[in-house]
């Protein structure tokens, strides 16, 4: 559940990102490509992680399925699918890159 949920709280983090440009996203999970919409407008800290938010944003999209229900043409669970190891990082990636969009987002609304 912990690569589920990241992913799901990166992709809405990612959405508000676009939204606060006004920008249309495409209504799929993997939202990386939009970014390139706003990546000359916001700020350096940000543009730095571009690259990590879009290669994060298509890892996590193509996991998401697996994320929930396993691999269930292989019989593998959920539980089983991901080592500890690969959702401990995945959550801290995630919770590092949300956490500077919502500086971001926090600046905006100030």
């Amino acid at each position: 559940m912990c690569v589920r949920r990241s992913q799901e709280a990166l992709e809405l983090a990612v959405k508000s990102l676009l939204r606060s440009f006004a920008i249309e996203y495409p209504r799929e999970h993997d939202v990386g490509d939009a970014l390139i919409f706003i990546e000359e407008k916001i700020p350096d800290y940000l543009k730095r992680e571009i690259s990590s938010l879009r290669s994060l944003l298509t890892e996590l999209a193509r996991m998401r399925g697996p994320a929930l229900y396993g691999y269930e043409r292989e019989g593998i669970p959920a539980s089983e699918a991901f080592s500890k190891e690969y959702a401990s990082k995945t959550f801290g990636d995630v919770s590092r890159l949300i956490n500077l969009c919502a500086k971001y987002l926090e600046r905006i609304v100030e």
